[in-house]
C-alpha cells in the first residue's frame, strides 16, 4: 500500500514536470523576473500600490487577469512579481485568484463543455470573489500595508499624487509583451493536439524573447533579470514539486465512489466538499471543465460543480505551500480560508437560486 501511494505521488510529479514546467512555469518565472527588473516601480505603485484608489486598482488587477491563462502554480511568480515591485496586497492576491479561476481560455472551454449559463455564473462569481478577497487581504494586513506606502512622485498639489511621467522604455514594453506571448501562446495556439506542439510553440516564442533581449538590452540588465528570475525559481519551485507529490498521494487515497455520491444536490455540505476537493487538488488550466462535466454526468449538482470549477484551478496544495513561502504563512492562511468560505457560499447560492 505504501509503495502504491509513493508511485501515485511520483506519477503525479512526472506528469507535472513533463507537461507544465517548460510551457508554463519557465515563462512565468521569466516574466516575474522581468517585471521586477524592467517595469517602472513607480508605475505599479501608482496604479496598484497601497496608496492607489482601491476600486480602480482592484478592477485593473481583475480585468487584466482574465487574459492570463495560468494555473494556480504558474500564477504565483506573476502575482509575487507584482507584489515585490510595489503592488498592494489586495491587487496582488486578486491576480493570484482571477488568473487561474477565470482566465479567458478556461472560460471559453467551460462554455463549450458546460454551457453559457455555467460560464456566465463562473465569471460573475469569480469577480465577486476577487473583490472580496482583495478587500479582506487589505483590511487584515492594513498595518503592514502602511509600511509599504511609497510616494509615486512629488505631487504638484498637496495631497494629490501625480502619475509617473516615465512608465517604461520602449524596449522594456516590447520585451514584456514577448514574454507574455511566450507564456500564453502554447495554451492559446495549441488547445488540442500533442504536447510536443505546445513545446514547439514555446521554443519559438522563447527564442524570439531571448533574441530580442540580447539585441536590445545591456548585459548588466540581462544579468539582473536572470538573478531576479532565479530568486523566484529557488523560492517557489521546490515547494511546487513537493505539493504535487502530496496531491498525487491524496488522489490515490480518496474513495472515488464516495466522493461522487457526496457531491449530489445543492446542499451547503456538498458545496463545501466540492470546494475542499478543489482547493487541495491540482488542475492545469482548462482541465477542470471536462473533469466537472464527468462528475455532473454521474450526479454532481450544479452548485458543487461551480464551486469545483472555481476552486479547482484557483487553489491547490502546491499553491498553498508556495503562497506561504512567498507571501508568508499568515497571508496564505487568510487567503485560503477566505476562498474556501466564499467557494462554499457561492456554490450553495448558485445551486439553490440560479441553476
Amino acid at each position: 500500500m505504501l509503495w502504491e501511494l509513493i508511485q501515485a505521488g511520483l506519477l503525479a510529479l512526472q506528469d507535472y514536470i513533463a507537461l507544465h514546467v517548460l510551457t508554463c512555469l519557465i515563462p512565468a518565472f521569466l516574466l516575474a523576473g522581468a517585471m521586477v527588473t524592467f517595469v517602472s516601480k513607480e508605475t505599479i505603485i501608482y496604479y496598484l500600490g497601497a496608496a492607489a484608489q482601491k476600486l480602480k486598482a482592484f478592477a485593473l488587477a481583475a480585468g487584466g487577469s482574465f487574459f492570463v491563462a495560468a494555473c494556480s502554480c504558474t500564477v504565483i511568480p506573476v502575482s509575487s512579481g507584482l507584489y515585490y515591485s510595489g503592488a498592494a496586497i489586495g491587487a496582488a492576491f486578486i491576480v493570484l485568484w482571477v488568473a487561474p479561476a477565470a482566465n479567458i481560455l478556461a472560460l471559453t472551454y467551460t462554455g463549450a463543455i458546460l454551457g453559457s449559463a455555467m460560464v456566465l455564473t463562473r465569471i460573475v462569481a469569480a469577480l465577486v470573489m476577487a473583490f472580496i478577497v482583495g478587500w479582506v487581504m487589505t483590511v487584515v494586513f492594513r498595518r503592514e500595508e502602511q509600511t509599504r506606502l511609497q510616494p509615486v512622485s512629488v505631487p504638484s498639489n498637496p495631497g494629490h499624487a501625480t502619475a509617473p511621467t516615465h512608465l517604461m522604455g520602449r524596449s522594456d514594453v516590447i520585451l514584456l509583451i514577448l514574454l507574455v506571448v511566450s507564456l500564453l501562446a502554447p495554451n492559446y495556439l495549441v488547445q488540442k493536439g500533442p504536447y510536443w506542439a505546445k513545446v514547439l510553440v514555446w521554443v519559438v516564442a522563447t527564442m524570439v524573447v531571448f533574441g530580442y533581449a540580447f539585441w536590445a538590452k545591456p548585459k548588466e540588465e540581462l544579468k539582473r533579470w536572470m538573478g531576479e528570475t532565479w530568486w523566484f525559481v529557488r523560492l517557489i519551485f521546490p515547494l511546487l514539486l513537493a505539493g504535487v507529490f502530496v496531491v498525487g498521494v491524496i488522489g490515490k487515497l480518496l474513495p472515488e465512489e464516495w466522493v461522487r455520491s457526496a457531491l449530489g444536490g445543492s446542499s451547503l455540505g456538498a458545496s463545501f466538499l466540492a470546494t475542499l476537493i478543489g482547493s487541495v487538488s491540482y488542475f492545469a488550466t482548462m482541465t477542470e471543465a471536462p473533469f466537472v462535466d464527468t462528475l455532473m454526468k454521474l450526479g454532481m449538482g450544479p452548485g458543487p460543480a461551480l464551486a469545483l470549477l472555481l476552486t479547482g484551478p484557483g487553489l491547490s496544495l502546491p499553491n498553498w505551500l508556495a503562497v506561504a513561502r512567498v507571501f508568508g504563512v499568515k497571508k496564505a492562511i487568510v487567503y485560503v480560508v477566505t476562498i474556501i468560505v466564499l467557494g462554499t457560499v457561492v456554490g450553495w447560492f448558485a445551486g439553490n437560486f440560479i441553476f
